[in-house]
């Protein structure tokens, strides 16, 4: 796996530099999570105790030498985003109203009718808007 994280390009914006990353690096981050957890060292309950970013990050710098990715804020970022994409493909899949979602064991990948994906990602839209508007008056009435 070493060397694929010099495809990882790095974007500009106002808040400053931001990783992209690339689907060989999150395959690499999701294994070494799956070894932290499955050598019970940094467990604690049902999560990971709060070294384990730190061991992940050595973890990572074998397999991807030349990524450079630091506990903080890259590891805890990307983790922090897999698990809001996770909680977005399990809703589909398993959340109220879901029989028009189904899944393609080949793709690896959530499938739909067109017109049902059209309705998810209006709605989606709306309940973003909607969301930014309360957020909008609850400031303006503080």
């Amino acid at each position: 796996m070493s060397g694929f994280s010099q495809s990882s390009v790095f974007s500009q914006n106002s808040l400053g530099t931001k990783r992209k990353w690339v689907p060989e690096e999150d395959v690499a981050l999701v294994a070494c999570m799956v070894n932290l957890y499955n050598v019970e060292t940094y467990n604690a309950d049902t999560r990971f105790n709060a070294n384990y970013l730190n061991e992940l990050e050595r973890m990572l710098e074998k397999v991807l030498p030349h990524a450079m990715l630091k506990a903080k804020p890259n590891l805890e970022s990307r983790i922090r985003t897999l698990k809001m994409d996770w909680a977005t493909v399990y809703d589909l899949l398993n959340g109220k109203d879901n029989s028009s979602f189904g899944w393609d064991e080949h793709r690896q990948m959530v499938v739909a009718k067109d017109a049902i994906w059209n309705l998810y990602i209006t709605t989606d839209i709306v309940e973003e808007i909607d969301a930014e508007d309360i957020a909008t008056a609850n400031n303006i009435e503080e």
